[in-house]
């Protein structure tokens, strides 16, 4: 009969194996060019500022996975399908779904013609992430936080 401590701690290790083969498969995934479409945002009122979302988007990509850019390798293709700020910019809690910033965007790394690697990514910040409330540009700032966010979680989903 295994007892209790020896089933823990024989699933601990096949669990570790198995995130350790994970994570190797996944740090040699290079990434050549970086396209970012925003077009979806438009519709939702972000008007002409999602060529500007996606543009520092593509900055921010470009910086964050810096260390895994190789000419010529497969293609980084993000979609972003929304942002969404919460009309409430001040205090917040952690668990508190009124005062979330939420960025939802989908990633796929393609290299001639074969998708490599694809994942939905979502962005969830306190509203107050951006800085104070009563700054005149606290709204870019918000963006700003989310846009690095999902930069962050694109990066450790590639491997990064």
């Amino acid at each position: 009969m295994i007892s209790r401590r020896a089933f823990l701690t024989g699933s601990a290790a096949l669990a570790a194996g198995g995130l350790a083969s994970f994570q190797a498969l996944a740090q040699g995934l290079p990434v050549g060019a970086i396209r970012v479409d925003a077009s979806r945002l438009g519709p939702q009122g972000w008007g002409e500022n999602a060529g500007r979302i996606a543009r520092a988007l593509e900055r921010e990509l470009a910086g964050q996975l810096s260390g895994q850019r190789q000419r010529g390798g497969p293609t980084l293709y993000v979609t972003v399908h929304g942002i969404w700020l919460a009309s409430f910019a001040g205090g917040g809690s952690p668990g508190d779904s009124d005062s979330n910033d939420n960025m939802d965007s989908y990633i796929e790394l393609i290299d001639r013609g074969r998708v490599l690697a694809s994942y939905p990514i979502r962005s969830t910040l306190l509203s107050s992430s951006g800085g104070a409330w009563y700054r005149p540009d606290i709204d870019q700032r918000r963006v700003a936080a989310l846009l690095e966010n999902n930069a962050l979680w694109i990066r450790r989903y590639l491997g990064g």
